[in-house]
């Protein structure tokens, strides 16, 4: 989590949950890690969060990384 959080440019990802939930990150300002690690804030747009035990993800899904300017995907 503190990989996908960290990495230069940052990619937006979707956190999914044990429960069935999933939380999507767009950016690495809207998720929070705890100093020991084991628990995360994801907040959303709108100032509700989400206070998550890491135990309880069971997958982290990757967007896309963004294209720099001006280059073409051929």
């Amino acid at each position: 989590m503190r990989q996908a959080r960290e990495v230069n440019p940052f990619r937006p990802f979707t956190i999914h949950l044990a429960d069935g939930r999933s939380l999507y990150v767009p950016h690495r300002d809207y998720v929070s890690m705890s100093p020991g690690g084991r628990t995360v804030i994801v907040y959303q747009a709108n100032e509700v969060f989400s206070i998550i035990d890491l135990y309880l993800v069971t997958e982290l899904t990757m967007e896309e990384a963004p294209k720099a300017p001006g280059k073409s995907g051929t």
